[in-house]
């Protein structure tokens, strides 16, 4: 295998966030400082939230959140198995258990119906993914949580500047979570951010990032808790991505065009599902094959793309399929048909917001050959 001519992703990174980096470095305040305070603040105002908690992963922002919720052994929570496996970890670090439903074709997310279908006496919270940054459905999920007086957590570890019904992501349910990984649409190398307007939970999440420690005092530890906090320095490239949160959408956008231009015409592939491409917050850009094609059409067609230089990877290994989920939780292939279906058939094509236009025609041309060999 050559390396990727084309690769998968790559950070935004201009003169501005080495300045700022750098800044930090030469203040000598390297933790728990105004950095992470600033960057909190940017990230909640985008979120329309009155809080946030800066962590060191999206994951740690889950767990926390569910900590927070009270959350524990033999709780069940309803969640998708179409996502990144943290989404479930959250839930298995305290023993909760997660209820997988089936996700909608359309969008990718949990189907709503479904959802509230799955609701028992054990059912303690719900936690829906905007997969890819795709914020549909999320006002239904609310809604389905309130009427049965369940928590929601919102991972919306993806979906950093997206919008539904005027309602940014990170606004939905009791709290959100948001990730800042080198391939999101803002990164600060490692880390997440949890976002509420409850200021009880707040404020456990700000102790337990911190070893439990009391708010109000030093060395005070007033409950367990973990080492999550956020770097300055990471707070500090963080704070400024966020403010060019917008051109990076934008830039996103339209790369995202592009492809939709040079894919339109080859029918065995479907688009990316997204609500409002012109407004979208775009993640990644995965297409799907058409049915026809199996599971094993899909790995050669990867394996050619990338022997062709363009990077690539399937976007999700279902979650319920993973080896040490099925194990603990008895889960099986054939439980959710429409998740399997859609995962089988998934590429993750190259995707970030420098992306050139005649990368793109070069994805194109490679995804045409490696299908019509497939073919």
């Amino acid at each position: 295998m050559v390396d990727a001519s084309v690769p998968l992703s790559a950070p935004d990174i201009t003169p501005q966030e080495l300045q700022a980096v750098l800044a930090v470095l030469g203040s000598g305040r390297l933790s728990i400082g105004p950095r992470i305070q600033a960057f909190e603040a940017a990230v909640a105002a985008r979120a329309g939230r009155k809080h946030g908690i800066g962590v060191n992963s999206g994951t740690s922002g889950l767990h926390l959140c569910v900590r927070a919720l009270g959350i524990g052994e033999g709780d069940e929570v309803i969640t998708t198995p179409f996502s990144f496996v943290a989404t479930t970890n959250c839930l298995l670090f305290e023993r909760a258990r997660p209820v997988f439903v089936d996700i909608d074709p359309q969008s990718y997310n949990l189907d709503p119906s479904a959802l509230e279908a799955a609701v028992t006496g054990r059912t303690k919270a719900i936690l829906p993914v905007e997969v890819f940054g795709n914020p549909v459905h999320f006002d239904r999920y609310e809604q389905i949580a309130r009427r049965h007086n369940l928590a929601m957590i919102e991972d919306c570890c993806e979906a950093l500047g997206a919008v539904l019904g005027g309602r940014p992501a990170g606004s939905f349910g009791d709290c959100g979570v948001f990730a800042f990984y080198p391939n999101k649409q803002i990164t600060t190398g490692e880390g997440g951010l949890v976002v509420t307007d409850d200021d009880r939970l707040a404020d456990l999440c700000r102790s337990m990032r911190n070893q439990g420690r009391d708010t109000s005092a030093w060395l005070s530890h007033a409950r367990l808790g973990y080492n999550y906090r956020l770097s300055e320095l990471h707070a500090a490239l963080g704070e400024v991505q966020v403010r060019r949160l917008d051109e990076l959408l934008a830039r996103r956008r339209a790369v995202a065009a592009l492809y939709d231009q040079a894919l339109s015409n080859i029918k065995d592939i479907h688009l990316p599902p997204m609500h409002d491409r012109a407004t979208a917050s775009w993640f990644v850009y995965v297409i799907r094959l058409a049915d026809r094609f199996s599971q094993a059409d899909r790995d050669a067609v990867m394996d050619r793309l990338k022997k062709a230089g363009v990077g690539c990877n399937p976007y999700f290994v279902p979650i319920h399929l993973q080896p040490f989920v099925m194990e603990l939780l008895g889960t099986r292939a054939g439980q959710f048909p429409v998740t399997e279906r859609i995962a089988a058939r998934t590429i993750a094509l190259p995707f970030f917001a420098g992306l050139t236009e005649a990368q793109v025609r070069t994805v194109a041309q490679a995804l045409k050959s490696a299908l019509a060999a497939a073919s």
